[in-house]
């Protein structure tokens, strides 16, 4: 294939593109209740997996355990979460402090308020699709790394 025929833009550089001009609104949006957009993802994740090793927590994000125990570090800091020794002495859980959830209530109706206005800006229908698309994005970028990973370790 000669690089006029190779598909563009980037998928990658288009999506990353986007994913930071979203998270400067979101932040800028949400800077008056003390937290920012990435806090409050990891914040709502860990409500999803009350107990469940922190390792889950990264899966449910799709981040690296050291990213997240880094956005856990500010979070601990913040007094908003507490880490625990998990059952198994290698793992750790994680959960949301009075303190935490007192944060997360602040931040809601500004979120609220971001997150109904994009949609509505783009169009409500249109954002179930693109969600569903997005979604299906990842899953073929998972399945060509996968792919990739099998033909190296085969080669």
């Amino acid at each position: 294939m000669t690089m006029h025929q190779i598909p563009r833009p980037c998928v990658c550089t288009s999506v990353r593109r986007t994913a930071r001009v979203l998270a400067r609104t979101y932040d800028a949006l949400l800077s008056n209740s003390g937290m920012n957009v990435t806090q409050l993802a990891v914040m709502r994740a860990i409500i999803r997996h009350p107990k469940e090793p922190v390792s889950h927590v990264a899966e449910d994000l799709e981040m690296e355990r050291t990213s997240l125990y880094r956005a856990l570090a500010t979070l601990q800091r913040k007094r908003w979460v507490d880490l625990e020794d998990g059952t198994d002495g290698r793992s750790q859980s994680v959960s949301i402090t009075q303190i935490g959830y007192v944060a997360l209530a602040k931040a809601d109706p500004y979120w609220v308020n971001i997150q109904t206005a994009i949609v509505r800006r783009f169009g409500y229908a249109r954002w179930t699709e693109f969600a569903i698309e997005l979604q299906r994005l990842a899953d073929c970028a998972n399945s060509v790394a996968t792919s990739q990973s099998h033909r190296r370790a085969g080669s």
